[in-house]
């Protein structure tokens, strides 16, 4: 059966980005999805080989300039190679995923000459990675005041503090390192980012065990012992280390959306033509009762909608027109409307849905990560409220 959400892709992309998608799509039916489950079950991350194809077919270099071997294309692209890849798998998605939006695109947008020249070759033909260090055990929605330090010594720095939750951090040459270098400066010029080589020797990785969602991601603990870096590796300007933050975080957003949308689509999918299969009751489909139809169109309505509004703002942050509390809105009601709609597809399916096999409660765990990941829909509720309620947005702050 083919998918449902290329009914809705195609009219609202060109012929050759929707030739883009559809080779990914292969890709993922042909390279992901025959081995996911093997992977599951052996409690393996992305194996080197999987992403070795995924380099080649350019995946890690999509929105890198051509100047630099990428393949020149926009945030758009990226988008839809996680809707293509997150269909069969989150986790496989955001490898490549997280290595461009959260890795690469701080790079590009806030790099300067030298640096970009000295990473982004490798990064675009995937030989590297860089990881974004921005969550930390102690700060979670409250990224914008980092424990994770950076003071002046001579003509250097010395970091110290963890970042954890770090996606891609097994596979990563450097880690940008979201740190606090102004206690005392007013609100969003208090950090800077710096680009540290993971491999410095005051710098310490370690898996996060016992996590139970995005099963193949790398999710990595990565510590600070006093580690010197020096002023070359700065990226953007000292004490403007937000801006980096939240210009990265909102392209990422925009990826959880996308990734939400591939598991809804994927539900979609699964459940009209399992209701078509299904006997039960005078050996007729289950899909003939209304209670079965109503879930079934729900989730293509949800589908319908999210994927022409998130289109419709990729290409605004493409443009440069989009505004920080749309990348928000359409990553908490995609995450949440997916979420919501995935358990009611498992009730259609019954206690197959539970069987690792069947698909749907890989996507059930992975959502959470949507709900939680690139900000908490609770926090940034909060934050897109206030354009709403100008008179009280000091309160609120």
């Amino acid at each position: 059966m083919a998918r449902q959400i290329d009914r809705y892709l195609e009219p609202l992309l060109d012929e050759e980005r929707f030739a883009f998608y559809q080779a990914v799509c292969d890709f993922g039916d042909q390279e992901i999805a025959p081995r996911l489950l093997g992977w599951e079950r052996e409690h393996v991350l992305v194996p080197d080989d999987a992403i070795k194809k995924m380099s080649q077919l350019g995946l890690f270099g999509l929105t890198v300039n051509e100047s630099f071997g990428g393949q020149g294309g926009q945030h758009l692209d990226l988008i839809l190679m996680g809707l293509a890849l997150g269909y069969h798998s989150q986790s496989v998605a955001i490898t490549p995923g997280a290595a461009a939006s959260l890795g690469t695109k701080p790079l590009q947008l806030f790099g300067n000459p030298d640096q970009k020249k000295a990473h982004l070759p490798d990064l675009a033909a995937g030989k590297r990675m860089f990881v974004f260090g921005l969550s930390e055990p102690g700060r979670g929605s409250d990224a914008a005041n980092p424990e994770v330090t950076a003071t002046r010594d001579g003509d250097g720095w010395r970091i110290r503090g963890e970042k954890c939750w770090s996606t891609n951090a097994r596979w990563a040459s450097h880690v940008v390192v979201h740190a606090l270098t102004e206690p005392a400066g007013r609100p969003g010029h208090r950090s800077t980012c710096f680009i540290v080589p993971m491999d410095h020797p005051d710098v310490h990785y370690q898996e996060m065990e016992g996590k139970d969602v995005w099963l193949q991601s790398s999710t990595g603990s990565i510590a600070f012992d006093n580690v010197h870096v020096g002023n070359e590796t700065i990226l953007g300007e000292e004490n403007e280390g937000f801006k980096v933050m939240v210009t990265t975080l909102n392209g990422g957003r925009l990826f959880i959306a996308g990734l939400s949308l591939a598991s809804l689509a994927f539900a979609l999918d699964k459940c009209r033509t399992y209701a078509q299969e299904r006997v039960q009751f005078d050996d007729k489909p289950i899909g003939r009762f209304q209670r079965i139809q109503d879930v079934i169109l729900d989730l293509d309505i949800a589908l319908h909608q999210g994927i022409t509004w998130l289109i419709h703002t990729v290409r605004q942050y493409d443009q440069g027109s989009m505004d920080r509390e749309s990348a928000s809105k359409v990553k908490i009601e995609c995450s949440r409307r997916a979420s919501e709609l995935l358990l009611l597809a498992m009730e259609i399916c019954g206690g197959v849905a539970c069987l690792d096999e069947f698909g749907l409660m890989r996507h059930m765990r992975d959502l959470f990560v949507c709900r939680v990941g690139e900000g908490s829909n609770f926090a940034l509720k909060t934050l897109s409220v206030r354009p709403l309620l100008p008179e009280i947005s000091s309160i609120l702050e």
